[in-house]
């Protein structure tokens, strides 16, 4: 009874502590937002996540401040001693030290009997040997002498301590009793506790799927802007070669968690899937996929349940259905050049880069025609024919890596450190302009970089390393008197 109600102690503690910890730091990680605020003398729009009060749980909001300005996603995590004020949390820790004190009771008690009972068991000899003594008197009356009396006496006297062990014996077995009591009332508030935080539980992570369904259309409401800031860097997992391409569905209206990875650029043919970032992270739950063509490049996409890439030693374009396992569609992109023709400034047979954005799927490539500058070209996520292209003018053999957001194709100036955004090409208004975004290249090289236009985030890939950035983007924010 006493050491399941200590374990039943020990449990719970451990996970009150575990909701603690979840829902100071987990939480704000999972959704994947910092929490930056506005900065003075600044025209922001927030679409802001708060914790307002013990009894109103996590709530989602928007707010405009005026016209223009940058969308910025925020989310404010509880304090981190929030759960040390519930009654429960209180309860809990009243337990835990009348359990400690029962248990510190408990120790001092068994050392007293341990004690006891080594001197019962020398009692038990020294009254072995009086009664030996007594029968024999008895069986032989002439054989008693005074000697023999004295010595009767004598082991008499040294069993007299014996009755104090007694009597302290029947004082801990009422002692015994209050505590077994004790104990069943412990054991039962556990219980009851038990309960009600399972049944918490059970509440915070339906509010949790609550926040992050709410978070994603607050997301997808902020809509498109033009790029002004790229976070640092946060490392997700260290995990394959230096070059690589991991994912996500970058299809807003998707809700598919699955994350995909993608090592070297070379020849590749297994694609590992991940059912969730933090499964990602961890390693654990995936499958892989055996793809029935090999790969050139980084320049991956999955998009809509396919995943798009670039088929080795070609200029096609391969999409492939990740429920079915099939290739749905292949179709030549017309003059585009491969194999390390015009690839990104780091090689790697980058020729075609495939990537996405809120309005589709995009391919950014370069033909001799266009005298190796970036072109880039807009597709048909079905039938993967060519839809519409632009020629930017930008040298594709300078460029380290290369985005779309918003229709906009921005492209650094380096995969190596030190590299910034250097160029932006718009696809609405065919003009171009030079700018300087600088970011964070912490480990030196990057192979991969990709906006998802579901999490408003750049992935990438950087030695080994998979990364993401959050960004920030300029909005304007329409009024009435705008419309």
């Amino acid at each position: 009874m006493m050491s399941v109600a200590v374990m039943k102690m020990g449990l719970v503690l451990s996970t009150m502590a575990m909701l603690t910890n979840w829902m100071s730091q987990t939480l704000p990680r999972l959704v994947g937002l910092d929490q930056t605020g506005a900065r003075p003398g600044t025209s922001e729009k927030y679409i802001s996540v708060v914790y307002p009060g013990q009894d109103e749980g996590w709530q989602l909001f928007g707010s405009v401040s005026d016209v223009g300005g940058k969308c910025v996603c925020r989310l404010l995590a509880p304090p981190l001693n929030h759960c040390r004020t519930e009654p429960r949390y209180t309860r809990f820790r009243q337990l835990a030290e009348h359990v400690q004190n029962v248990s510190r009771y408990l120790e001092m008690f068994d050392w007293q009997t341990s004690r006891d009972l080594q001197h019962i068991r020398a009692m038990e000899q020294k009254i072995m040997g009086v009664e030996m003594r007594v029968k024999t008197a008895l069986s032989h009356p002439h054989t008693v002498t005074e000697k023999v009396l004295q010595d009767l006496e004598q082991s008499l006297l040294e069993c007299v301590p014996l009755r104090l062990v007694l009597a302290r014996f029947r004082s801990e077995v009422l002692k015994v009793e209050v505590l077994k009591r004790e104990m069943e009332s412990v054991s039962l508030s556990l219980g009851q506790e038990q309960t009600h935080t399972y049944s918490s539980v059970q509440q915070l992570e339906q509010k949790e799927m609550q926040l992050q369904s709410r978070l994603h259309t607050c997301a997808s409401s902020i809509g498109c802007g033009k790029l002004m800031g790229i976070g640092n860097p946060v490392t997700i997992r260290s995990f394959g070669s230096r070059f690589g391409s991991w994912m996500m569905d970058s299809m807003i209206s998707s809700s598919d968690e699955r994350v995909w990875w993608m090592d070297g650029y070379f020849k590749g043919k297994r694609v590992f899937e991940y059912r969730s970032l933090r499964d990602f992270t961890t390693g654990h739950n995936f499958v892989v996929h055996q793809l029935p063509h090999p790969w050139s490049g980084t320049g991956h996409v999955v998009y809509n349940g396919s995943l798009y890439y670039n088929k080795h030693q070609s200029n096609v374009i391969v999409r492939y259905h990740l429920h079915s396992r099939s290739v749905l569609t292949q179709h030549t992109l017309s003059q585009a050049a491969y194999n390390n023709t015009f690839p990104y400034s780091w090689g790697g047979s980058s020729d075609i880069d495939l990537m996405a954005d809120e309005s589709g799927l995009w391919a950014v490539y370069t033909t001799l025609t266009h005298g190796g500058n970036l072109v880039l070209g807009r597709l048909d996520p079905v039938t993967l024919e060519l839809l519409q292209s632009w020629d930017t003018g930008f040298p594709k053999r300078s460029a380290g890596e290369a985005f779309i957001v918003c229709g906009s194709l921005y492209v650094t100036d380096s995969h190596l450190n030190g590299a910034k955004i250097h160029f932006i090409y718009h696809t609405e208004s065919h003009m171009y302009e030079y700018t300087h975004i600088p970011f964070h290249n912490q480990y030196s090289h990057i192979s991969m970089m990709d906006y998802n236009p579901r999490e408003k985030a750049l992935y990438a890939w950087n030695n080994g390393h998979q990364v993401i950035y959050n960004i920030t983007l300029l909005q304007e924010v329409k009024t009435f008197s705008d419309v």
